[in-house]
């Protein structure tokens, strides 16, 4: 391959990558977001109306952006992960892991055979059409696979997860996490606070970065501090939400 795989090189570096959310299932606004400068964004496949046929057209939108694509799919379920391999994702944030086997899983739905259970394709859109000859030698190496841990049993899990090999990243669900712990809506909650910075910590000791979904500047910068590399900052959505109620109350108020 004439590429290499530069955001998952860069995760595993330990350098620091500030990403955003795209929940609006738009290429447009996906577009504006890859010119903005982010270092990764969040194409979502679980919570927000996005399916093979929206996903293409962002990916071709992010063409020559400085901003590497991840895909969330809906869940961990290797066809539905191998279509989104085959449509050009390589970088992947799988919701809800809860064991070392769920992980291994995941990381096995993205690698052809022997090491893992991708279903292989002749021709298909991340490999060009069939044009790139050293794809199916260089892809298994190139493709990023990042765990979400966001319930108690993930959590009491988190050691043997991290330890799995292909695992690239240990990412927080603070919504989920902060709900499991008894604390719905409230994912600043001290007791939860306390978990994320155990789960940062844990991440570290098994040598691998660690993330989290922080719209509220404060809690990305303490986050940070905590020595989370890539954190996503904030969503198209809520962006546009904020701006365009902003705008409103300006004028209405």
């Amino acid at each position: 391959m004439s590429w290499s795989n530069h955001f998952r090189q860069r995760l595993l570096s330990g350098e620091t990558l500030i990403g955003s959310w795209c929940s609006l299932a738009n290429p447009i606004t996906t577009e504006v977001l890859g010119l903005a400068g982010f270092d990764w964004l969040v194409l979502d496949g679980e919570h927000a109306p996005n399916d093979i046929t929206t996903f293409v057209p962002q990916l071709m939108a992010l063409k020559g952006s400085p901003s590497a694509a991840v895909v969330r799919p809906p869940c961990n379920e290797p066809v539905i992960i191998k279509r989104l391999l085959d449509i050009g994702f390589y970088n992947f944030l799988i919701p809800f892991v809860e064991s070392e086997e769920e992980a291994a899983l995941a990381v096995a739905s993205t690698r052809y055979p022997p090491a893992g259970i991708r279903g292989v394709s002749v021709s298909h859109r991340s490999n060009m059409y069939g044009t790139l000859p050293d794809y199916n030698l260089d892809i298994n190496s190139n493709v990023s696979v990042l765990v979400q841990i966001e319930s108690q049993q993930g959590v009491e899990n988190l050691d043997s997860i991290a330890n799995v090999d292909g695992v690239d990243g240990i990412f927080v669900g603070p919504g989920d996490l902060s709900a499991a712990l008894g604390y719905l809506g409230q994912p600043a909650h001290p007791e939860v606070l306390k978990v994320i910075q155990h789960i940062f910590a844990r991440a570290k000791a098994a040598g691998k970065p660690s993330g989290i979904l922080a719209p509220v500047e404060a809690d990305a910068r303490r986050y940070l501090e905590w020595g989370a590399t890539f954190v996503a900052v904030g969503s198209d959505l809520g962006v546009f939400r904020n701006a365009t109620q902003a705008l409103c109350d300006r004028f209405k108020k």
